[in-house]
C-alpha cells in the first residue's frame, strides 16, 4: 500500500484511501454487531499488532462511529488507545483481523484519552490534529468532505455526492460528546407511552460506520422478543438517566417485525420495517440532516437532547 510521510509517520495516500472505498462498495454494505462482528477483533498496525477491540465511541448527534476503543494488554500496560475508522484499510470479517495505516509508534505516543467518560470536541481536536486526519464536523457530509471515512471514489456506484445525506455540525447549546458503546449498552428503551426495553447491542453500517439500529431486548415485557430501534426514531437521550425516548408507541414496537440475530439484516426486512412505522430509510433519498440541539440540565452537568421531529428530511424542535 502506497503511503506518504508526514511529522508523526506515515498514513495511507489518497490513492490508497480511495481504494479501500472502492473495496468497501464492491462488497456492498452490511449491518454489522457490535458484540458478535467486532468486540475482540485484532487490530494491526503496519509493524505489528496493537491489541483489540473492546468497543466503540460514536458521536452523539449523528450516532457514527468514530472510534475504535482498543485494549493494547500488556503492549502498553493494558492502556486503551482509539482507532479511527480513517485508519482503516481492510477488515477481514473471516478472520476477525483489522489492519489500519498507522504504526506502533504512533499509537504509543497518541494522546492518551480517558475511556471511562465521553469524550468531549476538544479531546477530538487533539487527536485528529495528533494523526492529521480531516475533522469530520467542517464539512457538510457525514465523514466532513466526504460521505465516507475514506476519500469518495470518482467513478463507480454511489459518486453523485448531490444525492448524498448533508450534515450540519454547528448543534445548538452544547459542546457534542462521544459515547461509549459499552455505556450505552443497557439503557432503557421509553416509548412515547411507557418502556419497552434496553439496549442490547448496536448494528454498524460497515462501510460508513453509522449506527443503523440498536438491538432492543424486550424480554421484561415480551418474552423472547428482540426488535430494531432506529437513532433516526430518538426524539431525546436522557444521558443522567441511562434513557433513550423514542418517538413510536408499545403497541408500534410489540407489533413490528422480530429481529433474528442469527442472520444477516437482509433489505427486504428493512424496507418492512421502516414501511411498519411510517418512517424513511437511511437508503432513500435525504439532503439536509437533523442538527440535534443539546441543553444542559441545572446541576448535573449532563445533557439531553431536545425532542425533535422529522419535518422534510430535517429536524425541527418540539416546543
Amino acid at each position: 500500500m502506497a503511503t506518504e510521510r508526514w511529522a508523526g509517520g506515515s498514513r495511507a495516500s489518497p490513492a490508497a484511501q480511495i481504494a479501500a472505498t472502492r473495496r468497501a462498495l464492491k462488497k456492498g454494505k452490511m449491518l454489522r454487531s457490535m458484540k458478535n462482528d467486532l468486540r475482540g477483533f485484532t487490530v494491526g498496525a503496519t509493524d505489528g499488532d496493537i491489541g483489540s477491540v473492546e468497543e466503540l465511541y460514536f458521536d452523539d448527534e449523528s450516532f457514527t462511529v468514530r472510534h475504535l476503543v482498543v485494549d493494547t494488554g500488556g503492549w502498553l500496560g493494558g492502556r486503551k488507545v482509539l482507532i479511527s475508522p480513517m485508519a482503516l484499510r481492510d477488515v477481514d470479517w473471516v478472520g476477525k483481523r483489522i489492519t489500519a495505516a498507522v504504526t506502533k509508534a504512533q499509537v504509543e505516543k497518541s494522546p492518551a484519552i480517558d475511556t471511562d467518560r465521553p469524550v468531549s470536541r476538544q479531546h477530538e481536536i487533539e487527536y485528529y490534529g495528533y494523526y492529521g486526519y480531516p475533522s469530520y464536523w467542517t464539512g457538510p457530509y457525514l465523514w466532513g468532505a466526504y460521505p465516507y471515512p475514506h476519500p469518495y471514489p470518482l467513478s463507480g456506484r454511489a459518486t453523485n455526492l448531490e444525492k448524498e445525506r448533508r450534515w450540519d455540525w454547528t448543534g445548538e447549546g452544547g459542546d457534542p460528546h462521544l459515547r461509549s458503546s459499552a455505556a450505552v449498552t443497557g439503557y432503557h428503551i421509553a416509548a412515547t407511552d411507557g418502556d419497552i426495553g434496553h439496549v442490547e447491542d448496536f448494528l454498524v453500517d460497515d462501510v460508513t460506520w453509522a449506527i443503523r439500529y440498536m438491538i432492543v431486548d424486550t424480554r421484561n415485557w415480551w418474552p423472547g422478543k428482540k426488535v430494531l430501534v432506529s437513532p433516526e426514531w430518538i426524539e431525546r437521550v436522557d444521558w443522567s438517566e441511562s434513557k433513550v425516548r423514542v418517538g413510536v408507541t408499545r403497541e408500534q414496537i410489540k407489533k413490528s417485525p422480530e429481529y433474528d440475530p442469527s442472520g444477516p439484516v437482509e433489505r427486504d426486512y428493512e424496507t418492512r420495517l421502516h414501511d411498519h412505522y411510517g418512517r424513511p430509510s437511511y437508503r432513500s433519498d435525504r439532503r439536509e440532516s437533523p442538527c440535534r440541539s443539546r441543553e444542559t440540565r441545572p446541576g448535573t452537568g449532563s445533557r439531553t437532547q431536545k425532542p425533535r421531529r422529522r419535518l422534510s428530511g430535517g429536524w425541527t424542535k418540539i416546543h
